[in-house]
């Protein structure tokens, strides 16, 4: 599976449970949210270490957190990340708050279907609908949509990690994404995101005149320290987050904000919103990321008007997923599929079309 542009804590270990800062042991309740039980041949190894090894969806800094709060503990007491695992200790992730049920329920939901077949289908995903469950969205997303849609096909279970969906994108980003009904074809599928023989473009509209025809953004994507919610850019050389690499093209200027198309390399977290604010251009109505502010044009009255409409009529990041291209898992056919902008997005743009023809002497870089 590939991480696409979405936030989601797929383990128990996530975010919300952790403290703002690390502390010497936790008052409270504890509630068990992962066990395991230590090899009889294990060799010595930092528990830090070992536990990310086996927990897929962790970070080693979550980890050391977890257990700088005691929230880790063996044989029944806490520990700190420099401890030692033995053969046949019993480690235990000792949380604050009781284990969610995380079965995920059919829910009526309608759904854009693209394409389906047997093995796969694409999907359209309006703005605002989450796409798996998680922390505080445990129901309503595209998941719970899916496995409604699917229920009697006996072989779909969307509790079975080995199927379902291969990639991701936000909330409040819409567009196309691949379901697989089959862990043979979420197999293939991964597969050819992992090896970037997949093609995948997406709109945005960002604040400020971007001068050259296209562009390529690299630069390493981790969580921002100072706001978990958000990601922040390091330099590429640095051991700090994963690399990610974005390339931009201009569609359209406008003067104070410019349409592009995004091609994505690699598929990191938030990585458009990062990089495009990172060379200082948000996506226009990107709360997280800042766009939301009134970062280039006039301080007229009626300007900061405009602005306003524009926000309330496309009221979240102007990004949408266009285009989806891959090879069919089983007939090998290549796969190509095309989004037309969703009517918010396209208003947006036809605004922001009327204002430049309106003032097209006024408008600079």
């Amino acid at each position: 599976m590939t991480t696409d542009e979405e936030t989601i804590f797929e383990d128990e270990l996530n975010d919300d449970f952790l403290p703002a800062e690390s502390h010497e042991g936790v008052g409270g309740e504890l509630y068990e949210h992962f066990r395991v039980i230590v090899d009889k041949g294990q060799e010595p190894v930092r528990i830090d270490k070992f536990l990310f090894e086996r927990m897929q969806h962790s970070s080693r800094n979550r980890i050391q957190k977890a257990a700088d709060a005691g929230y880790i503990h063996v044989n029944n007491a806490p520990v700190k990340s420099n401890y030692k695992v033995r053969p046949e200790d019993v480690i235990t992730l000792m949380l604050n708050q009781p284990k969610h049920d995380n079965t995920i329920e059919a829910e009526d939901i309608p759904l854009d279907i693209v394409y389906e077949d047997d093995v796969l289908m694409v999907v359209n995903k309006p703005a605002g609908l989450v796409v798996h469950p998680g922390a505080g969205n445990f129901h309503g997303t595209l998941i719970n949509a899916i496995a409604w849609h699917l229920k009697d096909m006996p072989s779909f279970d969307p509790n079975d990690p080995e199927v379902g969906l291969v990639h991701r994108i936000d909330k409040d980003t819409s567009g196309l994404l691949v379901i697989a009904k089959t862990p043979d074809a979420k197999t293939a599928l991964g597969k050819q995101f992992f090896n970037k023989t997949t093609h995948r473009s997406y709109n945005a509209l960002v604040w400020g005149n971007i001068i050259e025809d296209e562009g390529r953004i690299e630069g390493n994507i981790a969580r921002d320290p100072k706001d978990r919610l958000r990601m922040t850019v390091f330099p590429p050389d640095s051991e700090i987050g994963k690399p990610a690499v974005t390339h931009y093209r201009v569609i359209e200027r406008f003067g104070y904000t410019t349409l592009i198309e995004c091609v994505l390399e690699t598929g990191r977290t938030h990585q458009i919103r990062a990089h495009m604010k990172h060379i200082g251009h948000p996506l226009f109505g990107d709360e997280r990321y800042g766009g939301t502010e009134i970062l280039r044009g006039q301080r007229s009255s009626t300007y900061k008007a405009f602005i306003r409409n524009c926000l309330a009529l496309c009221n979240r990041q102007a990004l949408h997923a266009r285009t989806l291209g891959f090879v069919h898992p089983v007939t090998g056919k290549q796969m190509d599929f095309t989004s037309e902008l969703p009517a918010d997005l396209a208003a947006l743009i036809e605004k922001w079309i009327g204002f430049v023809g309106g003032r097209a002497d006024e408008l600079t870089s």
